[in-house]
């Protein structure tokens, strides 16, 4: 059985160069209203749907799991989101979540459905999108499960980025619209495939968060960019 590792369900998919341009421009735009108003992320409408990605190297990959018909299932395909109302607390719970898969014992669509649950139910807010774009597509999936990978992470630190504690400063009303936070995680990703392989790498994301007062925390999506 070939060891060849496959992008991670927390890397985002490639799709036409037109698509890639059109998604940094809309990318570029959400962090720019995020920091602008101290954390409100406009909802963005993408009409256009990536190309299958290429099945290319990469140290980052997914877990592997099972076919939905070969493995009873025995526990959840992702962890429930906690109840928190602290959005570091919950964009580093949510990047764990994010980065850790298992494709042997899940299907894609259960991986999906999982991760749908940690998302805001604010519909003007909510980039599905940014999220599912996290997780391989069908196909390769299938590939990794053939492959037996799997992954774990390990989360460490989380902060607000300096942008949107300046934005914050300047402009401290402004949250009290959407209360979306950007926070930064940084963190490990391991993974582990057939044929004892194994491979692990240090990886940071920047996710936009809501925490409205007296109300869980839901995330809102995945930034394109790593906001320091």
């Amino acid at each position: 059985m070939s060891k060849e590792r496959f992008p991670s369900a927390g890397q985002p998919r490639h799709g036409a160069p037109s698509s890639v341009l059109r998604r940094a421009s809309i990318g570029g735009i959400v962090l720019a209203v995020l920091l602008a108003v101290a954390g409100l992320v406009a909802y963005v409408t993408r009409t256009e749907s990536p190309a299958p990605p290429k099945a290319t190297p990469t140290s980052a990959s997914s877990s592997a799991s099972p076919s939905p018909a070969a493995t009873p299932r025995t526990g959840v395909t992702v962890a429930a989101p906690p109840r928190t109302t602290d959005p570091i607390e919950f964009a580093k719970a949510a990047t764990k979540a994010l980065w850790t898969y298992d494709t042997r014992s899940f299907s894609q669509a259960e991986h999906m459905a999982g991760l749908k649950r940690w998302m805001t139910d604010e519909k003007k807010y909510a980039d599905w999108k940014s999220v599912s774009d996290q997780v391989p597509s069908p196909v390769l999936w299938s590939r990794m499960h053939d492959n037996g990978q799997h992954a774990g992470a390990t989360v460490g630190e989380g902060h607000f980025p300096q942008a949107f504690k300046t934005a914050l400063a300047q402009d401290p009303g402004a949250i009290a619209e959407a209360y979306v936070y950007a926070v930064t995680v940084t963190g490990k990703q391991s993974i582990a495939w057939k044929g004892s392989g194994t491979g692990a790498e240090s990886r940071s994301t920047t996710l936009a968060v809501q925490c409205r007062p007296h109300k869980d925390c839901a995330l809102v999506g995945v930034l394109p960019n790593v906001a320091p």
